[in-house]
């Protein structure tokens, strides 16, 4: 591949989706895109850039950013994140809202579920406590491929194997020959719609709580600052916002401070300067 035919598929993925990669990422490139190249019948990368800039075909420009941007997820990926959520968190926005009822959930580049039917486990497991409540999951991706199997719920033997107890894949798990489904009411908490990150967030409505974890390691850093700044407009003010054990919002966004003793976990500037949710020892330690 030509460094010119690189620069060109590398734009092609900042405008449509904010994946800023460099030339070290050629082999990525190389190893995701042939099979793209392959399902149009063409005989290789080169004739896949020639083509593209021959037509500019809107559907080959998706799959390109399809096989770019799909990543892998896991069941309580980390599992530090989902312990946090669900004993230190959560309770807090219980009980803010418990006049109203009501809790959003965004899991914003979902992948193939794992992250929101985790969430949904956990809330399901607290359904006594929260009978009469309406809890909203909203799973975005910008992949269709990715969200219709999301949709469909149904993992190898070797996807529910990684981070799923076991407990709950006997629980909400039905086995159909060598794979596993998850249950329909799990599946029915979540609402899996095709989202880009660079979109106007507004159309999502506003969310409690956004798990945005392991994605804008990917962005530039202008690109990193949009996103987080619209999440901060669509994010409750004593909501929270879960991000990746390596990524950042310092020195990105000043819209967002981290939760003390929380690890990944931010809230909006003026929600942490109140400092209104305080970690729970054993948490603090685990973060």
């Amino acid at each position: 591949m030509t460094p010119a035919d690189f620069e060109y598929l590398a734009s092609i993925l900042k405008d449509r989706s904010g994946l800023s990669i460099g030339p070290d990422k050629t082999y990525l490139l190389e190893s995701r895109l042939t099979p793209v190249a392959r399902k149009n019948n063409l005989d290789d990368l080169d004739a896949l850039v020639a083509e593209v800039r021959r037509s500019k075909k809107e559907a080959m420009l998706c799959e390109i950013t399809e096989a770019m941007t799909t990543n892998e997820s896991f069941f309580f990926r980390d599992a530090t994140p989902f312990e946090i959520f669900e004993k230190a968190i959560l309770p807090d926005l219980l009980e803010a809202r418990a006049s109203r009822k009501s809790l959003r959930i965004w899991s914003a580049a979902c992948s193939t579920g794992q992250e929101a039917y985790s969430l949904s486990m956990i809330l399901r497991e607290m359904a006594p406590q929260l009978a009469g409540w309406r809890i909203e999951i909203v799973g975005t991706d910008i992949s269709n491929e990715v969200l219709e199997k999301a949709k469909v719920g149904i993992y190898s033997q070797f996807e529910v194997q990684r981070g799923l107890p076991i407990q709950l894949l006997m629980k909400y798990f039905t086995q159909v020959n060598e794979l596993w489904q998850i249950d329909a009411s799990i599946r029915a908490m979540v609402t899996y719609k095709e989202f880009n990150l660079l979109k106007d967030l507004k159309a999502l409505g506003s969310f409690d709580i956004i798990f945005c974890r392991n994605v804008l390691i990917y962005f530039d850093q202008p690109t990193k600052t949009k996103v987080l700044d619209a999440m901060s407009n669509i994010l409750a003010s004593d909501g929270c916002l879960f991000m990746g054990a390596a990524e950042t919002v310092l020195g990105i966004s000043d819209d967002f401070k981290p939760v003390p003793g929380h690890r990944g976990v931010y809230n909006t500037a003026q929600k942490a300067d109140k400092s209104a949710i305080a970690p729970t020892a054993s948490l603090a330690a685990a973060g």
